[in-house]
């Protein structure tokens, strides 16, 4: 394991390197809340030198192989390690094709150079209400593994996030891997991001929206999920009941629209108003339901 403390422009830490998992869940299991996790660190050392985080351990985890894989297994889905990046996702043939949303919302977010280092699991930890792959993964169904030397356990995606930039993991525990389960064959997905100025920027509102089974009203797979319209990213679960009755499909996309709007609470920030995100929101709602399930206005 390597150590060096640093005492450069940011705070001073220790920065831990440790060889194997086993060795950094020992380190976490160790210094708790005092110690932070370093994949890509694209929001860990921007959040040190503002001073909203101040860990007194950095434990990197970059070089572990067992965090470090992107895995698909047909029938089942895909297992992303820890430490795999935003870019490898994207490069991904099987992503694009069978896991397009999530492929869609990758792309979207921050740019290249940025998306090289970044990884999926930093993304969500981080746990911004605008992260854009949250609402992906939560209308694919996915879950977050934890582990600590006291176990592993799995927890869906829709109730890891608790609070802005909180989680419910415990302080002795690491984000190892996320799996998403294979959506049915013929799915589609789309991740819809409003954006100031570049798609660059951190999104205004996110939207993301999976469908499937179209043909039969009972079986129907309709859902959308949302980035900076509440305090976490939100998977407006009523939708999917929604679509599941035998009725006009433009009559229930305006239903779904309102039920949307109930179920978010916009605010005005330096990216626009709340005003201005409630116009975005019912847009967007009703743009994407379109276009996913094939309506013409």
């Amino acid at each position: 394991m390597s150590t060096l403390i640093f005492r450069t422009t940011l705070p001073t830490f220790e920065y831990l390197r440790p060889n194997s998992l086993e060795e950094a869940l020992e380190l976490k299991a160790k210094y708790g809340g005092d110690a932070m996790i370093l994949a890509g660190g694209t929001d860990l050392l921007v959040d040190i030198r503002m001073g909203a985080k101040k860990p007194k351990y950095v434990i990197d985890i970059k070089g572990i192989k067992e965090v470090s894989e992107l895995k698909y297994v047909e029938g089942k889905g895909l297992e992303i390690g820890s430490a795999v990046t935003l870019s490898e996702i994207e490069r991904s043939k099987i992503v694009r094709e069978k896991f397009h949303v999530l492929w869609d919302a990758v792309r979207r977010l921050a740019d290249f150079s940025l998306r090289t280092r970044a990884t999926l699991a930093g993304n969500i930890a981080n746990a911004s209400p605008a992260s854009d792959s949250a609402p992906a993964l939560l209308v694919l169904g996915a879950e977050v593994e934890l582990s600590s030397t006291r176990g592993t356990r799995k927890l869906p995606i829709k109730k890891f996030f608790k609070w802005v930039k909180q989680t419910y993991m415990e302080p002795d525990e690491i984000l190892t891997r996320i799996f998403v389960p294979e959506p049915p064959k013929d799915s589609k997905g789309m991740y819809l991001k409003f954006t100031r100025i570049t798609v660059e920027d951190l999104s205004v509102v996110g939207i993301a929206g999976l469908t499937a089974n179209l043909r039969e009203p009972e079986k129907r797979i309709v859902r959308l999920a949302y980035a900076s319209v509440a305090p976490t990213p939100i998977l407006v679960e009523e939708v999917e009941e929604i679509f599941k009755r035998d009725r006009p499909i433009k009559e229930l996309i305006r239903e779904a629209v309102e039920a949307v709007k109930k179920k978010t609470s916009p605010i005005t920030d330096v990216r626009g108003t709340a005003e201005y995100r409630r116009h975005l929101i019912e847009f967007g709602t009703a743009y994407l339901l379109n276009k996913l399930l094939g309506v013409m206005e």
